[in-house]
């Protein structure tokens, strides 16, 4: 079947998870990726979200980090305090699942602001929200994001989450893993090249000796995604 470069992240993002059972995730691809998870190679994986909900199943598409179909099947909901403290700052978060505006070659986040003066930027973002203490305690950090020169940079202008954590990053060209430090290039996406992938990043791209091909879709996962998952094509453009 066919499929878009959008739908091989996320289903990269998916199966990279098959080894995870406590996710802390928001809202956008991350949260299809995490959703396709629990669908095929992480079954009982334990969803958080930011706005208080442990062992969430969404009914549907969340609009927001404060829409009630989070509590669908939830193990519990409580107060933001009490799931950062009890679960996030205890250690107990196997997984962290951020997104990112700006991310560099050592895996530091920006979601802040986009250019060199803070209080005059060009783009004023959302901010951390729960990303930097997501970054900071969870066991495992991982990135998924469209890649491009303007996302992928030399410098980030802020840095709102420290990349000490990030293990990997799954982007619509490939799969970035974190080798002492540094983003390397361990998988390609299918039909993207290495020259694709460095024309995208703003520094020269580290690339694994044992580069391999990330396996298509299967129809399964296609379909969870297209019926299932985003069916309006909100997040999967």
């Amino acid at each position: 079947m066919s499929f878009t470069r959008t739908e091989m992240m996320v289903v990269a993002g998916a199966r990279a998870m098959a080894q995870t059972k406590v996710c802390f995730v928001g809202i956008g691809l991350p949260n299809i990726a995490v959703a396709l998870a629990q669908r095929t190679v992480a079954p009982e994986i334990e969803l958080i979200y930011e706005s208080g909900v442990y062992g969430a199943r969404p009914s549907r598409l969340p609009l927001s980090i404060g829409d009630p179909c989070l509590v669908t099947g939830a193990v519990g909901a409580m107060s933001m305090i009490e799931l950062f403290q009890y679960y996030l700052q205890r250690g107990l978060v196997d997984l962290g699942f951020l997104g990112a505006a700006q991310l560099d070659r050592h895996g530091n986040v920006n979601t802040t602001v986009v250019g060199d003066d803070y209080a005059h930027p060009k783009i004023r973002l959302p901010g951390s929200g729960g990303a930097c203490e997501i970054a900071q305690n969870a066991k495992e950090v991982f990135v998924l994001m469209r890649q491009s020169r303007r996302s992928f940079v030399e410098r980030v202008d802020f840095i709102t989450s420290s990349g000490k954590g990030l293990s990997k990053v799954v982007t619509d060209l490939g799969v970035f893993t974190n080798i002492d430090g540094e983003l390397t290039l361990t998988s390609l996406h299918p039909g993207v090249t290495v020259d694709e992938v460095q024309d995208a990043t703003g520094w020269p791209v580290a690339v694994a000796a044992d580069l391999t091909t990330s396996a298509e879709p299967t129809e399964q996962e296609l379909r969870l995604l297209r019926e299932e998952l985003d069916p309006d094509r909100v997040y999967l453009k």
